[in-house]
């Protein structure tokens, strides 16, 4: 009788056990797919504000800025939003590189025009592309802290039984820019730590 009482208790742990690590697991899986999400949606604010930059552009490098603006609406398949090839890390910093390209290249349109700087269209555009960089990158923060306590509970053992067991895999990390790794090379550091 002892032994069955045991074996019961047994049963009943493990099965706790199981359940709560599920429920942890699919708590930050949805976290992680929520942060991809709030990622893309600041991503598509600041592709619009990329947009309201060429326009901006238009008015004094009509070429320069056609040419961006037909570059983008290539690109994203004339929506007028960002292409999303599905919410995933590499989507993200597919959207992330391609944002990049099309400010580098407008940069160069306001560089030959300093005017265009002085203008308070540009300004208040800027402002927001600053504005929404920095809610992106809030956002890849959160998304790369539950994708290290994700694959934590993936890796680590007991959980990593229940985790094959379920097919929860590990999740990819946000990139950081390359660009931005040049501007601050203690970033760089930082992350191989």
């Amino acid at each position: 009788m002892t032994a069955l009482i045991i074996v019961i208790a047994l049963v009943v742990i493990i099965g706790g056990y199981f359940i709560s690590t599920q429920r942890s697991l699919v708590n930050l899986d949805e976290l992680c797919k929520n942060a991809l999400s709030q990622i893309e949606v600041q991503l598509n604010s600041r592709f619009d504000a990329v947009v309201a930059l060429a326009k901006t552009a238009a008015k004094y490098a009509e070429h320069e800025s056609e040419t961006i603006i037909k570059t983008i609406e290539a690109r994203s398949g004339n929506s007028g939003t960002i292409p999303a090839n599905g919410t995933s890390a590499a989507a993200i910093n597919q959207q992330s590189d391609l944002l990049g390209q099309m400010m580098g290249r407008l940069n160069v349109v306001f560089e030959r025009y300093p005017e265009l700087k002085a203008s308070e269209l540009y300004v208040k555009a800027q402002d927001g592309q600053k504005e929404y960089e920095e809610n992106v990158r809030m956002s890849r923060m959160v998304y790369n802290d539950t994708a290290t306590k994700m694959n934590r509970m993936v890796r680590q053992w007991p959980s990593s039984i229940v985790a094959s067991m379920l097919h929860f895999d590990m999740k990819d990390y946000l990139k950081v820019d390359d660009e931005k790794k040049k501007l601050y090379p203690d970033l760089d550091d930082a992350f191989k730590k």
